[in-house]
């Protein structure tokens, strides 16, 4: 990846719907060229998916906690999956320290949270302890990320 194509990741990451034209004009390249650097972004995995993003407040998922997951070995490989498949949890993490997991869950209210922490997480074999942590305030959330800058090997 070169400096272009970080050019063109970083233009995606915050607009997905950028015309090439506006890319190709953005970095310095022709369309054709623009269009074909996208599609081996996409093709090689660098560009993983293209979706939209939505206000949770607006579709009903106004409450986001992070849940720490303490975790038995017994059960643990079905505890993934099961939670892995669980559309209210975002994002679910193998964590150091003190906890096993940490997950990043979205449901509609502390009513919701409590339902699914009962029905959902606790049930689990697996699951010895769980801590919820609600969100107050989002300060920051966002999808995009540093992008390592390319290094040039000397021949």
């Amino acid at each position: 990846m070169d400096g272009i194509d970080q050019k063109i990741c970083g233009i995606i990451q915050r607009d997905g719907r950028k015309s090439s034209a506006d890319i190709a004009e953005a970095v310095g390249v022709s369309v054709s060229t623009a269009n074909e650097r996208v599609r081996r972004l996409a093709a090689t995995g660098v560009i993983a998916a293209w979706r939209g993003v939505l206000d949770p407040a607006h579709v009903g998922m106004g409450l986001c906690g992070f849940i720490l997951i303490d975790m038995g070995f017994e059960g643990e490989e079905e505890a993934k999956a099961i939670l892995s498949n669980q559309p209210e949890i975002q994002e679910l993490h193998h964590i150091s320290g003190a906890h096993s997991y940490l997950a990043k869950v979205r449901v509609a209210d502390t009513a919701a949270m409590q339902a699914f922490l009962q029905n959902v997480i606790k049930p689990i074999v697996a699951v010895l302890r769980t801590e919820t942590i609600f969100v107050l305030e989002t300060v920051k959330e966002t999808t995009e990320m540093a992008i390592a800058p390319t290094t040039k090997t000397r021949s």
